[in-house]
This record gives C-alpha cells, structure tokens and sequence, in this order.
C-alpha cells in the first residue's frame, strides 16, 4: 500500500485557492499535466478499521494530482478515507474493474434546481449542480426550499436581476427560470426595463450584499435579460462584488448592446478596475464565431492578473424563454431567420407569425444555428469549464443538455472524435469549477478531487459506453454509462439506476466548510 498526505493533512497543490484569485493556476494547468508522475496524487490516509464502503479495481482519476492508475478508493463517514492499492476493507464494495472512479461532475450553471432535473444530472455525472447564472433572490428562503429534497448537492448565486425586480415592485422574484407555465416570468416585469438612478442602484447593491450574508455563492447577473441596467450599474455591482470578495458570474449584454467584443469589454474592464473575480457564462452561445478572439481576450486578461474564467456547453443550439429582453431586437425578422427558433418540446419551427405569438404567451424555445467546427473547437479548450445551462424539467421537457451535457463530452468528444484526452475533459468538469468557487465556498476544496480527506462525491462510469441519448426531440432521455454515482458516500446511482428515495444533498453556500 502507497501512503502520501492527503487533503487535510498539510499538503499544497499547485491548484489550492489563494484568498483572492485563481488566476495563475488555469495558465499552469498545461504544464502540471506535462510533468506529474502519475503517482503523485497516490493517497490512503485514515484507513484505520474498516471502511463503509470501498470501491475496488477501478481507473482512478483524479485531475488535481494527474493520478490514473487502478486503485481501491475507501469512504466512511461521506469523506474518502483512502486510495490505494489494496489492504482496505469495507462493510459494502463496488467492483469498478474496466470502470473509471472520478471526483463527481460539477455544474456551475444548472437552472434546473428540482428534483427531477436532480436525477437526469445524476445519471448524466453531477454530484453538484449550482445556479451562478441567473442565481435566485431572497437567498435564504431559497435554500430552506431545497434541502431535504435533493439527490444532488445545490447551491445559488444571489440573483442581481431578482433583486432588481424586488427593488422595483416589491415583488420577492425566487428562483425565475422555474416559473411555473401559466404563470407570467420575471423577465416579463417592467422592472427589467427600468433604469435607475444613483440611490436606487445603492440601495439594489444593498439587497445583493444580504443575499450574499444569507449564503448566495456571488453575484447572478443576466445583463441582457435587464436592458434597463446601465453601464454604472453593473460597474457598481463589480465594486460591490469585489468589496464582498464574492465572484460576478455574467451572462453579458446583448449583440445589440455595442456588439459582442463591446460586451466582453465591458466585464473585463469592471473587473480590471474593482478587483472583482469574473466568471463568463457559456461563452459559445454568447460569442458564436467570435470565440477564438474572445477566449483571447479572456487568456490575456488572466496572464495580466485578472481572475477570470469561462464556461461552454457542448450544443450548437441554446434556449431560453421568448418573452425575455433577448428577443426584443429579433422584432421584423424575416420568415428564414424565424427558422432558427424551435418551439420546445415540438418540432415546429417559428415564422414571423408565430413569433409575435408565442412572444405575448410566453414560453421557452430552442435557438439554433451556430456551426458544429467553432463547437467543437471551444470544447477541446483545456481552460474552459463544461457547464450544463440545464433548463428545468420540472414542468417540460425543454434542451437536451440538461440531461446529457457531461456524457455527451466524455461519449462523443473524447472517445468518438478525439477532441480533446479524458483526464483534460475530466478537468473541465471536476477540479477546475471546484477551484472556481471554493475561494468563496471553502467546502469546495473537497470537491472535484479523488484524495484521502476529500468529500466522497464520486462518479464511476464505463468510458466505453458512456453517451448522451437526449435530443431536441427528446431532451428529457437519460444518458449512459454512469453506473456508480455516491454524493457523500450515499449511493444516489447504482448499477445504473436512480437509487429511489434517497436525498444526500446539500447546501453549498458561502458559509459553508
């Protein structure tokens, strides 16, 4: 048996979090890869007695340290005890031979915050799923509503358009992509309209800075669904943002709001200027064939300190809901442009007509057209993180990443197109955001990692049958392949299936150890 210190136990990677950035360690990244033996991040601290359960015979990967061996990983008490290579006993066992044990999927950027949306992330890997985009407002009340319910962990930034709205009308906005149907959404609200003056906007940081006391993971902001919000605005957001220490995860203006390199500018330059870290939300659907140039942008301001990082889904098409700010400049479209825009859950593509209708009855549609090459390009980027953008399958069944965004990059990216190495898509979905909001959540510096003194989120999947199995015509398909999946030690997967009636999930908030 192989005995090196573990989390906990006085080691430093290359990858821990200083107080304020991460910036360098996504540049080293490459290097450390380059150069790690395989048995560096060999580990089997505290396997005195005997284990709750071990998990034998499987390809052990873990990004941070660059292992990928075969290795028994022990857990007890929801923490991983040891990894080695044998001599520890447990009270249950997996037989993981031919099978990959991997620190459990991380998605920054899930709006199906429920439990059925839960279970599709499960079986698709995700053992944490977190809305940073558009976050949630009040906080607290919010995450009283979950706990007790969820298979996965869950957590939220504090919503800057939630808080808008309170500001505005008075009314408590929740979680706004869970909108019931029938129900008229946040985005409808004339309070994402509103500009506001210099007291209003020092009043909404306030709302945000409570959010953020009550456990919000940083600050939501969706700029292109609140035209109203002025440049000002948001750069006092950025200073609030960086006064608190907390992250800004932005979805950035519209292409009609000073064209897409303008949007990018504008959030770099807020967190130049207010120290604020950035995080970028799927940077495809935002920068389509302007993502060679934006990624450099983003490279650049991180090789000149700023903290920031991005994401992608592995989808040529996006979504979201018609009667949002987005749509306002598609007004006058002709028929063929229309044709991008797939009513949700149905085949039917839009005309001019159906357009103006769906716009007054609100709803959510499919966005197609970017091209497959950019797609495929920005998913073999080794710095940029893999993030769902799940739509709720609460009430419909709307895209397909939701369910298949983790399977599809490891089945059809890595194995079928050779797009990029397994332990480089493994990084994109584990170590790198467990990085990107431990910082500010400190319990996430047991995540994303297979190590003795880790917590016991795991996925054990088969890298030869791994694969998506969700469509646009059937998004709510579970994928294939993940054949173990434990969040803290609880079996929530096993032998394929959804375990019934079990719910270890918990609040990652920004109080949370």
């Amino acid at each position: 048996m192989t005995i090196e210190s573990g989390i906990g136990r006085g080691r430093r990677t290359a990858f821990e979090p200083r107080a304020s950035t991460l910036g360098t360690a996504w540049l080293m990244i490459l290097a450390i890869a380059a150069c790690a033996s395989p048995e560096s991040g060999d580990t089997a601290a505290g396997a005195e007695g005997v284990a709750d359960l071990v998990i034998l015979g499987g390809r052990v990967m873990d990004p941070e340290t660059r292992l990928d061996a075969v290795r028994d990983v022990a857990v007890a008490d929801g923490r991983i005890t040891a990894v080695s290579e044998g001599g520890v006993e447990g009270r249950d066992t997996i037989d993981a031979t031919g099978l990959v044990v991997a620190p459990g999927f991380i998605d920054l950027h899930a709006h199906g915050q429920d439990t059925v949306s839960a279970k599709l992330q499960a079986l698709d890997g995700v053992t944490t799923a977190l809305e940073m985009e558009i976050g949630v407002y009040p906080v607290a009340e919010w995450v009283a509503s979950r706990e007790g319910t969820a298979p996965i962990h869950f957590g939220a930034t504090v919503s800057h358009p939630g808080a808008r709205v309170k500001l505005v009308t008075g009314v408590d906005a929740g979680h706004s992509t869970m909108t019931p149907p029938g129900e008229p959404s946040p985005f409808e609200s004339e309070a994402v309209y509103s500009e506001l003056d210099d007291e209003q906007i020092l009043e909404l940081n306030g709302l945000m800075a409570s959010g953020l006391a009550e456990g919000g993971l940083g600050i939501g902001f969706g700029i292109t669904y609140t035209p109203g919000a002025s440049r000002t605005e948001i750069y006092r957001a950025f200073q609030l943002a960086a006064a608190q220490g907390a992250p800004a995860y932005v979805h950035i203006r519209g292409e009609n709001s000073g064209g897409t390199l303008g949007a990018f500018q504008e959030v770099i330059a807020n967190a130049l200027a207010t120290g604020a870290s950035l995080h970028i939300v799927h940077m495809n659907s935002s920068a389509d064939e302007m993502a060679r140039t934006t990624l450099e942008m983003i490279r650049g301001a991180r090789e000149r300190g700023i903290d920031i990082t991005t994401e992608s889904y592995p989808y040529t098409a996006g979504s979201t809901r018609i009667e949002s700010a987005l749509f306002d400049a598609w007004e006058g479209l002709s028929d063929e442009e229309y044709s991008r825009l797939q009513w949700s859950g149905t085949p039917e593509r839009l005309n001019a007509e159906s357009f103006r209708r769906y716009r007054e009855q609100g709803g959510w549609v499919v966005i197609h057209g970017r091209n497959e090459e950019t797609n495929e390009w920005i998913i073999a980027q080794p710095d940029v993180i893999v993030a769902s953008d799940g739509i709720p399958y609460l009430y419909a069944a709307i895209h397909p990443r939701g369910a298949g965004t983790y399977s599809r990059v490891l089945g059809h990216y890595v194995r079928e197109r050779g797009a990029l190495s397994l332990m480089d898509a493994l990084a994109k979905m584990t170590i790198l955001p467990a990085q990107r909001v431990e910082g500010f959540a400190p319990v996430m510096a047991r995540k994303g990692r297979v190590q003795a003194g880790a917590d016991a989120d795991i996925v054990v999947f088969d890298p030869e049958t791994i694969i998506d199995h969700s469509t646009y015509a059937d998004p709510a398909a579970p994928s294939e392949g993940v054949m173990y999946l434990l969040v803290e030690g609880t079996a929530v997967v096993r032998e394929g299936e959804i375990v019934p009636g079990v719910y270890p999930g918990q609040p990652i908030t920004s109080g949370t150890r």
